[in-house]
């Protein structure tokens, strides 16, 4: 097997379970942080504009980790020549799948003719889809919503699903909402318009030979177990993911992936952070860039609100280091112990 092909089932596999795109949120400390949580998840950046790294040359988006594979690159775009010129910077700069959107709801998206608004022109998705599938070698997938505003998903996503797998598209993560452009706030679309689970389960047996992945208000690893269960090829969670992250990923291998248990406990995690957070210091950056993906770790357990309380109060101050890390760890340990 070649190593391009090897790559195309290592992600294939992870995909089973990822952790979605999400704007200002899954930075390279974010999916770094995760990863130390899940060996086996699929990992999404934000999104990425292709007008930034072609026209704009900010090829200091694409930077990561090399312990984050198997890990992603979300594109924002709707031009294929400049989203082609984007995978190949992608994919140069060691990305395992280049993801387009196509259902972000935001102003500025909408401005700049991409994201969930390209659901009302499948045909130009599917045009850029070719056009990044002639530039690179690894996985072009789309992730989309099931329609906008006025349109009817019943035949919007179907009609959608059939141009991106005529493309040659294989994958695509559906957002089991739809995106209102005018009337609600990006925030808004991400919980008022309803779910419509079972539209995204009747598209699985309607194209047996796409791979798709449900997204959008999955809270917990037993709903993810039952979506895989009920026949989807996998399941993509944002914000449970980010907010409660040792709930969703610290039992994801073993569950979702099939691997042993760690054994890993999060006060783990945190420790094996000290040394990354470490070397960003070094390097000149801060410690609320990286600390501030971590106030979630103990969600729902004794200690967590002195956990985020330290952490969020402390990490902007000045000559803030691992000392603050470790003694909120103190604390968390001390309110467990109480």
């Amino acid at each position: 097997m070649t190593q391009e092909n090897q790559t195309k089932t290592d992600v294939l596999r992870a995909s089973r379970l990822s952790v979605a795109p999400m704007m200002d949120w899954t930075d390279r400390h974010c999916r770094y942080f995760h990863r130390l949580m899940s060996g086996a998840t699929l990992l999404y950046t934000e999104m990425v504009t292709a007008p930034a790294l072609v026209r704009g040359g900010a090829l200091h988006l694409l930077e990561f980790n090399a312990e984050e594979h198997p890990v992603a690159l979300q594109l924002g775009g709707s031009d294929p020549v400049e989203l082609a010129q984007a995978a190949r910077l992608g994919v140069d700069a060691g990305y395992d799948e280049i993801n387009l959107n196509c259902g972000c709801p935001s102003d500025r998206v909408q401005s700049g003719t991409f994201g969930a608004i390209l659901m009302k022109t499948p045909t130009l998705v599917a045009d850029c889809a070719r056009a990044m599938m002639d530039a690179v070698g690894c996985e072009i997938t789309v992730k989309c919503r099931i329609g906008v505003d006025d349109q009817d998903p019943e035949a919007v996503l179907p009609a959608f699903l059939e141009a991106v797998r005529e493309a040659g598209v294989r994958r695509v993560q559906i957002h089991a909402r739809k995106a209102w452009l005018q009337g609600l706030s990006p925030k808004e679309n991400r919980d008022i318009p309803p779910l419509d689970y079972d539209l995204v389960l009747r598209m699985r047996s309607r194209f047996p030979d796409l791979h798709l992945s449900v997204n959008g208000g999955i809270e917990s690893l037993e709903q993810a177990e039952d979506f895989l269960n009920a026949g989807l090829d996998g399941v993509m969670i944002g914000r449970a993911a980010y907010h409660r992250p040792w709930d969703i990923l610290g039992e994801a291998d073993s569950r979702i992936h099939g691997a042993a248990p760690s054994g890993q406990s999060a006060e783990d995690i945190a420790r094996a952070m000290l040394p990354y957070i470490e070397a960003h210091l070094t390097s000149g950056g801060k410690l609320h860039q990286v600390t501030r993906h971590m106030l979630g770790l103990f969600a729902g357990r004794p200690g967590a609100r002195v956990w985020r309380r330290v952490l969020s109060e402390g990490a902007s101050r000045a000559g803030a280091g691992p000392a603050l890390v470790e003694e909120a760890l103190a604390q968390v340990d001390q309110g467990q112990a109480a």
